[in-house]
């Protein structure tokens, strides 16, 4: 069973009951406004100037030393 029309017409009748006609215009606004916002921030980002990428510079690991990941725990020795 699927939902018919007079189902859908119940729940936004209650709907505006519920949250009246002010909330809602309130809510649409809000929405409006934040999707202008997202718009502008948009074009904003395509105006700025691309800057270069930075590069970090990276030394390899000097072979007499242990990294964290490659030390390991001292084993306990067994007492007799």
């Amino acid at each position: 069973m699927g939902l018919s029309w007079s189902h859908i017409l119940i729940v936004l009748v209650l709907f505006v009951l519920l949250f009246g006609r002010g909330k809602i215009s309130e809510l649409m606004g809000d929405v409006a406004s934040g999707i202008k916002s997202f718009k502008k921030g948009m074009a904003e980002d395509e105006e700025a100037p691309a800057e270069k990428p930075k590069v970090i510079e990276h030394e390899g690991a000097k072979p007499g030393l242990k990294t964290a990941a490659r030390v390991k725990a001292p084993r306990k020795q067994k007492s007799v």
